[in-house]
Parts: C-alpha cells; sequence; structure tokens
C-alpha cells in the first residue's frame, strides 16, 4: 500500500473514531465513555464498537474513493467528474474537415466521430493504443455503428446506434443521427452519390476499395457493397479517413473551413479558438457514450479541455513545472523525445509522472537502392555494420532505446514477423556492429579508402523538426569507415517531393513500427507514390497475396515473408526505438501513457481521464 494510500485510510479512520466519540459527549463537551469507570466490560466493548465501526467505515471510504483499472490492476482514485485539463500542443491547426485534410481529426476527434473506435478497456498487451495508427477490427467496438455483420463476402451492414444526438448547435440543433446521415458523409468521401462525384483525396485505402454503392436501407441501417471481396475493407471502413459530420453544414457551407462550423456527436464541442495560441474544448452534456472501463459512468468526465500552443519545448517544460498545464505528450505532439529533459524533470520535479513509451523507431534510414553506391548490397550492410548501436544507446539514450533490429513490422505482432533471435547467424552479422568486417565488405564492393582517406561522398536527406544530432551521430561513425555524409535539412513537403522522385541518398524514416501490419506493407510496394527506388517482384508478389488473403491466417505468410525480404535485402540501415516521454501531474487520474484510438484519433483519451480535485488542491493548486 503505497503512502498516499495509507494516509487515506487513517484519515478514514480518524473521521470515524472523531464521529463516534461525538456519540458519547456530553453537551459541555465531556466524554461520557471515559465517565463509564464502573464497567470496565462495558468500557471494553464500547472501545471495541468505535474500533470496529472505525474499520468498516474507514472501508466504505475506501470502497468510494478508489477503484481498480481493469486494464492495469492498477488502484487509482475513483472517477470524478468537473474540472479543466490544460495541455500543451506543438501543433496550431487550420483545417475543419476531414474530405479537405485527415488532419483534422487530430485536433476534431472529440467533436467529431466514427463507425467504430478502438475500445478503451481492452487488455494493452492485446493492442497497447501507440501512435495514430489504424487498430486491428479485433480491437474495436462500436461507436456510432452500434453493431456490424457481413452477411456475404462483398456486403457489410451496419446497425447505427440509436439515441445518438448531434451537438446542440444551429444548423442541426441537436437532432437525432440517422442512417441517412452516415450514407450522406460516405457518398461525399467516396464521390458516390448524394450529389457528390468526386472523392475526397485523402480517403487512402477506403477510397481505393472496389465500391459498388452504399445506401441507408433504414433508420437505423446502412448496406454496404463491394465489386469484389477485399479482406482489409472493413478495417477501412469502421477506421479510415473520414469522419461523420451533419449534411446540413455542409450544405449550408459547402465545405468546413471554420472551427464554429464544426458540429460532431463527440464527447466535446469546440467553443474557442485563437489562432496560434489556444483552443478550448467544452464537455457536451446529451453525449450518449459511457466508460469502457466503468460502464456505469457516463462521458467525458472533465468540463473543459485546453490546449496552449507551444511550438518551444522550453516554453511547454516552463509552463508544466508551475503546473500552468496538466500534461504534455502524444496527444499535443508535445511528447519529450530527449533522455536528458526528462531526466531533468525528475531532479527538479518528482512529484510529476513520467510515461517512457515508443511507437516504432525513427532512426531507421532509407537508401536509394536504385543508385550507386547504395545499389550494392555489400555497401548497405557496410553501413550497418559501422553503426554502434548498443554504445550509442547506453551513451546517447543512458539505456532508454532498444536496439534490437527488426524490419518494419514491430515485434511485438507474433506470426508478422520473424524475431531477430531466429534470424540465421549471417544475416544477424550485417545487423552487429564491426568496423573491420565493415570495412572489408566496401573493399570488396570496389570502394577503397582514396589518399584522403575517403571513400565515397554521399548526402543524408534530413527532415527538419527531427532530432537533427542523430543524423550527426550517426554520420560521425560513418566517416570511420570512410563515408563523407554532409547532412541537408529540408522541409517535410520537401523530403515527400524528393522521395517521390528519387531524387536522394539517404534519408530519415521508420521501423519495428507497432502497429497493425497490414497497414505497414505499402513502403516498399513499387505502386506506393512516394516508393521511387525500390522494384522488387517477390516483394510486390507478397503485396498482393497480402491483398487477396481472406483472412488473418492468410495476410500474416506473405507479411512475414515480405518484411524478412525487405530486413535481408537491407533496405534500410536500422536504428534504435528512441524512448520518448509524456509527462502529467498525479492529480490526472486514468491515464497509464496511452497513444491513439485509431487512425489520427488522437484527443479521445480526454474524456476518459479525470481530476483528482482533492489531490489537487492538497498539493496548493
Amino acid at each position: 500500500m503505497s503512502r498516499g494510500t495509507l494516509d487515506n485510510v487513517l484519515s478514514g479512520i480518524k473521521a470515524c473514531f472523531k464521529f463516534i466519540l461525538n456519540i458519547f459527549k456530553h453537551p459541555n463537551g465531556e466524554s461520557r465513555m471515559f465517565n463509564l469507570k464502573s464497567s470496565s466490560k462495558l468500557s471494553a466493548t464500547l472501545l471495541a464498537l468505535i474500533m470496529g465501526a472505525s474499520v468498516f467505515m474507514a472501508g466504505q471510504v475506501w470502497a468510494g474513493k478508489y477503484v481498480t483499472d481493469p486494464t492495469t490492476g492498477k488502484t487509482v482514485s475513483a472517477p470524478e467528474y468537473g474540472g479543466t485539463l490544460t495541455f500543451a500542443t506543438k501543433h496550431d491547426w487550420d483545417v475543419y474537415d476531414t474530405y479537405l485534410s485527415p488532419a483534422t481529426l487530430s485536433v476534431g476527434s472529440v467533436v467529431i466521430e466514427k463507425l467504430a473506435i478502438t475500445d478503451w478497456a481492452i487488455d494493452r498487451d492485446i493492442y497497447p493504443f501507440v501512435g495514430g495508427y489504424q487498430a486491428p477490427v479485433s480491437a474495436l467496438r462500436g461507436e456510432l455503428a452500434e453493431s456490424w455483420e457481413q452477411p456475404d463476402p462483398t456486403t457489410y451492414v451496419f446497425k447505427i446506434r440509436q439515441g445518438v444526438k448531434w451537438h446542440d448547435k444551429p444548423p442541426v440543433n441537436g437532432r437525432e443521427l440517422t442512417a441517412k446521415d452516415i450514407e450522406y458523409n460516405y457518398h461525399r468521401d467516396l464521390g458516390l452519390g448524394s450529389g457528390f462525384t468526386e472523392p475526397s483525396p485523402y480517403t487512402g485505402l477506403l477510397g481505393s476499395l472496389p465500391w459498388e454503392s452504399i445506401e441507408a436501407t433504414d433508420k437505423w441501417t446502412v448496406v454496404m457493397k463491394l465489386k469484389e471481396p477485399t479482406f482489409a475493407a472493413l478495417g477501412a471502413i469502421l477506421d479510415g479517413y473520414y469522419s461523420i459530420q451533419p449534411p446540413e453544414v455542409i450544405e449550408e457551407h459547402g465545405a468546413i473551413r471554420d472551427w464554429r462550423q464544426m458540429v460532431g456527436t463527440g464527447p466535446y464541442m469546440i467553443t474557442d479558438w485563437v489562432v496560434r495560441s489556444s483552443y478550448t474544448y467544452t464537455k457536451n452534456p446529451n453525449y450518449w457514450g459511457f466508460d469502457e472501463k466503468y460502464p456505469e459512468n457516463r462521458l467525458p468526465y472533465i468540463d473543459e479541455v485546453r490546449a496552449l500552443v507551444m511550438p518551444e519545448v522550453a516554453t511547454f517544460l516552463a509552463a508544466l513545472r508551475s503546473a500552468k498545464i496538466d500534461y504534455i505528450g502524444w496527444h499535443g505532439g508535445s511528447q519529450l523525445n530527449a533522455v536528458d529533459q526528462a531526466e531533468s524533470l525528475r531532479r527538479t520535479n518528482p512529484e510529476l509522472v513520467i510515461h517512457t513509451w515508443s511507437e516504432r523507431s525513427n532512426n531507421v534510414v532509407w537508401l536509394n537502392v536504385s543508385k550507386s553506391p547504395y545499389d550494392d548490397i555489400m555497401v548497405r550492410h557496410a553501413m550497418q555494420m559501422a553503426l554502434d548501436l548498443e554504445t550509442i544507446n547506453s551513451t546517447y539514450y543512458k539505456g532508454y532505446a532498444d536496439t534490437i533490429p527488426r524490419g518494419r513490422v514491430g515485434r511485438e505482432f507474433k506470426g508478422y514477423t520473424v524475431l531477430f533471435e531466429e534470424w540465421p547467424d549471417e544475416l544477424k552479422g550485417y545487423y552487429t556492429y564491426d568496423v573491420a568486417g565493415a570495412e572489408k565488405l566496401l573493399d570488396e564492393a570496389g570502394y577503397p579508402r582514396g589518399a584522403d582517406g575517403i571513400r565515397f561522398k554521399t548526402t543524408y536527406m534530413h527532415p527538419e523538426g527531427k532530432d537533427l544530432s542523430w543524423a550527426e551521430l550517426i554520420a560521425s561513425y560513418w566517416r570511420e569507415i570512410g563515408v563523407d555524409v554532409d547532412i541537408e535539412v529540408v522541409t517535410g513537403p520537401e523530403q515527400v517531393a524528393r522521395q517521390k522522385t528519387g531524387d536522394y541518398a539517404m534519408t530519415q524514416w521508420l521501423g519495428g513500427v507497432k502497429a497493425f501490419p497490414p497497414g505497414q506493407m505499402i513502403q516498399f510496394w513499387s505502386g506506393w507514390p512516394r516508393n521511387a527506388v525500390i522494384r522488387d517482384a517477390q516483394y510486390d508478389a507478397g503485396y498482393e497475396a497480402m491483398l487477396a488473403a481472406t483472412t488473418v491466417e492468410e495476410q500474416m505468410s506473405p507479411i512475414k515473408d515480405m518484411d524478412m525480404r525487405s530486413i535481408e535485402q537491407h533496405w534500410m540501415i536500422w536504428g534504435p526505438l528512441a524512448p520518448a516521454f509524456n509527462v502529467h501531474w498525479p492529480w490526472v487520474i486514468g491515464y497509464n501513457g496511452e497513444g491513439g484510438f485509431g487512425r489520427s484519433r488522437g484527443q479521445e483519451v480526454f474524456a476518459r481521464l479525470w481530476i483528482d480535485s482533492e489531490l489537487k488542491e492538497a498539493m496548493g493548486y
């Protein structure tokens, strides 16, 4: 039992003891119990009564004050309504309509909802709630769709949840959501009807499905039909780049281009927005949803959630230390990525709660294997062998990083990938620090050291905003084997544009992603627009086999083969999963470091947290 828990129990016992003593007081304040000296037996009985009642009543205090989180087994203070939570965000948004940009979901996902959402009550060993990735269907529960079924391979039937009300704002004014609203939104996003013929360019996999029709067959039923079976369809329908918005708003404005026009069915309404400063969510008093962990409790708990736009780390760290904000982390893009910053917080503010996590490696290097020198696999192997990842972890990351090599797929997805421990010994050697071996491979590949010690010069394209010191660190290791690296910092859009044309030698990329694997395999497929450098028939065949799968088991085999193919061909240089840190004050209850609730869903967690007002007051805030 923690010191805080013990103090609460003792406080309850003290209160009970004081209550019972008052029963035995004379009007003049003298204790009756200790005047009953003629009967020691009676005194002992009364004392036993007092202690028994105290323990009983303390138990009731305990039962009322604390609950067990079913996903972690931790004991936490019981859910409490009210209060304000303030968090720091690095982002200032200017998009309010998912048809115009999927980024809308990142800020509007507690305002506008989808057919399904990741189940907050699911065991974290089954789904870890990382990032903003599409969740597997097995981890989803109904949101606006109460249930769904697939009567045949090309038909999906969705029963829409009854009793869901739009926000009480013009022009919908709190009317009930119906199947026609769902039909309208899918028609709009996919260009399939309701006056819409052009799909949104941001529908992703949802838009690439072979659609035949989407129809509301009655007030609470939507039937979606494909021209041919597609196993990935259900996941894309339930958790794709879309949201459900009122037809009246779209009809009135054509598109949502102002935050005041955002109307949804979610737990919060956006009630204030100051560009480059802040935005505010206010509790929807008519929200239909209940807490998945504590089903008797209607959501949300917190009355107001406020985001303060703070692009600079120093600014939001100062605000956190002074309790001007309650939370920094993934949900505002304000997580700490530097170990020194997290350790500094631990020293200066030991009362803060710090969650260490990673959703993927951002330290992977994508090589342009279509051009010299990286078209030679021996060079690719050598570049990997030159990196001492264990030393980098112990010094640069102070032991927080995970250096075990992976492909695109995270180790958490058993059956979808081959773990490093099971790789052939020769392959393991290519992913192990060995300077002499790296030098030998470069010599054999025809890249001897010149008179100046340089074997060849290359350029590393580094997107601004990412960890430049990491790029400088790995460049220093490559210089030790005679590879002279020039680091070129570019904007994010420029990186994307040059990836599409293959105009680069090396660039920063991702690996070991802790997200449902089918959505990750597109990266090396020759049909992906951002992949202009890899053309591999074996990989492409695996990708087509994955798309043709009709069961999860049928998906696993080609995904495992594709992942292993990318590892064997060494299309990317592995870099460790670096730590990130989400931090909050201890009065924010219910949070265990979780990330997103599905595809680009960033803020839903705030509807499921609560503020322990008693603890906050006791801490002087």
